[in-house]
């Protein structure tokens, strides 16, 4: 999507702290964390939330980006995934996106 800014982040035409990419994703930090680990992973192509038909293969890179992501940050101890669907559940970017969370424990009201 034309203005879509995580699909910038994913085409390489807006800048990010990548943390880890394969064909199918790509996880970078959050520019406004909200924990001091933030890391947010989104598949390559536009999907508007978790139920938008993202196909099989693309939840499964997912995953393996989440747990890429937990390794490379150090969050061995403990971590939290969340993926908001919709206006009402907090979501802001219309592109599907887990956020992985931790470096502290994490009280409830987090994201």
């Amino acid at each position: 999507m034309e203005d879509c800014i995580f699909c910038k982040i994913a085409a390489g035409e807006i800048p990010a702290s990548v943390v880890y990419e394969d064909d199918l994703v790509i996880a970078f930090d959050d520019l406004n964390p909200q924990a001091p680990v933030h890391t947010l992973v989104i598949p390559k192509a536009h999907h508007a939330n978790i139920i938008d038909g993202v196909p099989a293969e693309t939840l499964g890179a997912m995953v393996h980006a989440v747990e890429e992501v937990a390794h490379a940050k150090g969050l061995d101890e403990g971590f939290r995934v969340i993926a908001n669907t919709g206006e009402v559940a907090g979501q802001t970017v219309h592109h599907f996106h887990m956020h992985v969370l931790g470096g502290k424990p994490l009280g409830e009201n987090l994201v």
